[in-house]
């Protein structure tokens, strides 16, 4: 007459291990996607300096309109007048000259030393952008009087 009831409780949910593994299985996954997003992340940076090194390159045919030459007082009232908007991550500009005239330095902080290749004369330019956006190499960018735009160091190259 002894009546005890034994019941058997369901217990659900994961053991250690099987959160263990798909901890895992999300590490591997990221280790192999991240490189892939850092770069896609770099040419959205290089987006940009393909759009201010246009319009850079139209200021410097504008005073050029005005004047009868180039300069390389890029900005400032004596020059071109011209600065980035908003945050920017690429320097801009000539080596030489101060900051805010000569050339703008970036978020980045890339050496205006950079955009030594960056020339003006009475009738023509070369401008150069510059940023540290991937890896060790800079990423390099010119546009010159004709609109042509080249890289002149690419860091997206492995």
């Amino acid at each position: 007459m002894f009546n005890k009831k034994f019941s058997l409780k369901v217990v659900q949910g994961f053991t250690l291990v099987e959160l263990m593994v798909v901890i895992a299985i999300i590490a591997c996954l990221t280790m192999v996607s991240l490189p892939g997003l850092l770069k896609f992340l770099a040419k959205a940076k290089r987006s940009e300096a393909y759009l201010y090194l246009r319009t850079l390159a139209q200021a410097q045919k504008s005073y050029f309109i005005e004047h009868g030459t180039y300069t390389k007082n890029i900005g400032g009232s004596s020059g071109l007048g011209w600065q980035p908007e908003g945050t920017f991550n690429y320097s801009y500009g000539f080596p030489d000259g101060a900051e805010g005239e000569g050339h703008f330095t970036g978020q980045l902080k890339t050496s205006p030393a950079l955009l030594s290749g960056a020339s003006v004369s009475r009738t023509g330019f070369t401008l150069y952008a510059a940023g540290q956006i991937y890896g060790d190499k800079p990423d390099i960018i010119s546009i010159d009087e004709k609109n042509v735009i080249k890289i002149v160091s690419d860091a997206l190259t492995e």
